[in-house]
């Protein structure tokens, strides 16, 4: 068995592996001969290598407690690594990302999964964490953004496929997946999660409702408070683990070094109030990606943290400790329950689950329509991150500096920051369509939008009015037995035709509460988010302890 579960008050800390600053400590030379970024450009490593006993060291002085290892497709000998981090009392974190990029690929797939016997090793060492997905939602949408030889959707071909028939086919392979995983690991290893890190918020349900394990990445170029509302929502729906990834591939630049652009595309600060954010959401585990933004090595086992180094430990040694939590992601509970069908569309309406013959239907662009409503018109009405038309990357500035020329260490001398992490939500969770009542309990309002709705679900929903809840929902969901605005029991049925009906407005307006804050509550604890700066790319955090009636204490964090 790989270590014990670290206790309530602290989650496990990981650091994902160098893609430029340095070969693979293990692998060597091999690491620099492949792809090791998504950018589609080899990027050779800037640093001199780090031997493996040297790496592992600084990995512990970061305050490691496990390793995010993306497997080398053409070095699958673990041994030495799982040697070295035994030594060491580090985990390790299996992925999939540079066997995406370079293959070999699954046939039919753009996928590659990691080797059986790469995953058996990690188990009988007693160190295998986890299995990492890298992006699978990206590469089933956008099946040609590394294998340009064809459409090969990551999980299988969905041309012409209706979305329950595609998410039928996802469905069934992301389950033998997991299957295959859990046998490789064998009876050394328990419920191994198998993950699927993401940067689209779209698809958590979908992958979860099969077996894996959510995983947002936070900063990158995501909307903060939807991202995190759709991923725990989907682990909580679905009894599945819920990790973090502050993922520092980003938009912006800035006086900071930079080993590539937008890597790191978010300030230090920025990077340090995300580390807390994550962390006061409680997840079973959260890693940083990656070491390169972390470190410098300077030869001979000489490393000197960078400014973002320095926010990571100074997080891991001294603010993790003197914020212990009372709380789990697991006691979270929606004030507002924000239920759709996923169409895996994040905003350009395009390859829905990865069909080239459709696209998304209209009623799916509800969604982001109900996530403008919500965060009082902060989120977008048009889209759900920041990959759609209307932002303009400051990293592209960056795109015509050869490669040799990094890593720069100042590429401006003020920030040019686009991307913030604060838009207000109160107490929101997303679910699917198959949501049930007991993920509903307490919500006092309930939006209902997107594609498609279950009869069974729309039972449940018009139970949760009738208990008591503001039920709103779209007039094309509603069905023809409930197709009008009632009282129900203790609560209210409110069907609308689009979510500019001033009706409709005002009847969820008393729920929505503070422009200027986003709240999660954690059972009886509400975390209490608010922006510490005008662009919100810094934090500050209160801790309250509330009742059915009111608060009752409040502390706040710096």
């Amino acid at each position: 068995m790989h270590n014990d579960p670290p206790p309530p008050s602290r989650p496990s800390f990981g650091i994902q592996g160098p893609v430029v600053a340095f070969t693979d400590p293990w692998a060597g030379d091999a690491s620099d001969a492949i792809m090791r970024t998504g950018t589609g450009v080899p990027i050779p490593s800037q640093d001199p290598p780090a031997s493996p006993s040297q790496f592992v060291a600084e990995l512990s002085d970061l305050g490691a407690d496990f390793y995010v290892h993306h497997v080398v497709p053409t070095e699958d000998d673990p041994a030495e690594m799982l040697r070295d981090l035994t030594a060491a009392g580090i985990d390790v974190v299996l992925g999939n990302e540079y066997g995406n990029i370079n293959g070999p690929h699954v046939a039919g797939t753009n996928r590659y999964d990691v080797p059986s016997a790469v995953i058996r090793a990690a188990a009988e060492a007693g160190r295998l964490a986890g299995v990492l997905y890298d992006e699978p939602e990206h590469l089933q949408i956008h099946a040609d953004q590394y294998r340009k030889d064809a459409h090969l959707p990551h999980f299988g071909q969905t041309d012409g496929m209706a979305a329950e028939t595609a998410v039928a086919v996802i469905d069934a392979t992301v389950r033998g997946i997991v299957s295959d995983v859990e046998s490789a690991a064998g009876s050394t290893a328990s419920g191994v999660p198998v993950l699927s890190e993401q940067v689209f918020p779209v698809m958590f349900h979908t992958l979860a409702r099969a077996g894996m394990t959510p995983c947002p990445k936070v900063m990158k170029e995501s909307f903060q408070p939807l991202q995190l509302a759709a991923a725990l929502g989907a682990s909580l729906q679905y009894g599945r683990e819920f990790w973090i990834c502050a993922d520092l591939w980003g938009p912006d630049i800035g006086p900071w070094l930079t080993r590539a652009p937008g890597f790191p595309g978010h300030s230090p600060g920025e990077f340090a109030s995300a580390l807390r954010l994550a962390y006061l959401f409680a997840p079973d585990r959260l890693f940083v990606e990656n070491i390169d933004v972390l470190v410098r090595h300077l030869g001979e086992g000489e490393f000197r943290r960078t400014a973002h180094g320095e926010m990571w430990r100074e997080f891991v040694r001294e603010f993790v400790p003197a914020h212990p939590l009372r709380w789990s992601h697991r006691d979270a509970r929606p004030d507002i329950a924000l239920v759709h069908a996923d169409d895996s569309d994040f905003g350009r309406g395009q390859r829905p689950f990865g069909n080239r013959r459709a696209t998304a239907p209209e009623t799916s662009r509800s969604v982001f329509e109900a996530w403008h409503l919500l965060s009082h018109g902060r989120i977008p009405a048009d889209g759900s991150c920041l990959h759609i038309p209307g932002y303009d990357f400051p990293r592209h500035q960056l795109n015509d500096i050869p490669c040799p020329q990094f890593p720069l260490e100042s590429p401006a001398p003020e920030p040019t920051e686009m991307h913030g992490l604060f838009q207000p939500l109160r107490n929101v969770l997303a679910f699917d369509e198959h949501v049930d009542a007991r993920r509903l309990a307490g919500a006092g309002l309930v939006l209902v939008v997107g594609s498609r709705l279950p009869q069974a679900t729309r039972g449940t929903l018009r139970a949760q009015a009738d208990a008591g809840a503001t039920v709103a929902i779209a007039s094309w969901l509603a069905g023809s037995e409930w197709s009008r605005t009632e009282v129900v029991g203790d609560g209210r049925w409110i069907v609308f035709d689009d979510l500019g009906d001033a009706d409709l407005h005002e009847a969820v307006a008393p729920h929505l509460g503070s422009a200027d804050r986003w709240t999660q509550r954690f059972g009886d604890i509400e975390l209490r988010i608010e922006a510490a700066s005008p662009t919100g790319e810094t934090l500050e955090f209160e801790i309250a302890d509330a009742s059915a009636l009111a608060v009752t204490g409040g502390r706040g964090i710096r």
